[in-house]
């Protein structure tokens, strides 16, 4: 399996990650910043969170671990939290958006 295809698996892995406050996935609210994939399998993630003292970081940070190392390919997932750039609703996807009602 090339980086490529196991990169499109980490994104639609991704969309079943969700903040419990919000009902949008996360990467679709655009909290995902870059997602790494080395030959080795080695995925590196760096995301953030709608808000930095957010109750649910830790659970939405393990989920998103959790499952990535279940795909296939995957050797190891390092998820960086990070805050800059700061995030904001323009960072989110127009469905994400729509959801929400900011269209």
């Amino acid at each position: 399996m090339t980086t490529y295809e196991i990169e499109e698996k980490i994104v639609a892995m991704l969309k079943t990650v969700y903040d419990p406050e919000i009902p949008v996935n996360v990467y679709d609210l655009g909290l995902i910043y870059k997602i790494d994939v080395a030959d080795s399998g080695d995925v590196t993630i760096d995301m953030t969170l709608s808000a930095p003292n957010c109750p649910a970081a830790d659970f939405i940070m393990e989920d998103v671990r959790q499952k990535i190392e279940s795909i296939e390919g995957v050797t190891n997932a390092t998820i960086n939290l990070v805050f800059e750039p700061e995030w904001d609703k323009d960072m989110m996807t127009d469905e994400a958006k729509l959801e929400l009602g900011f269209l």
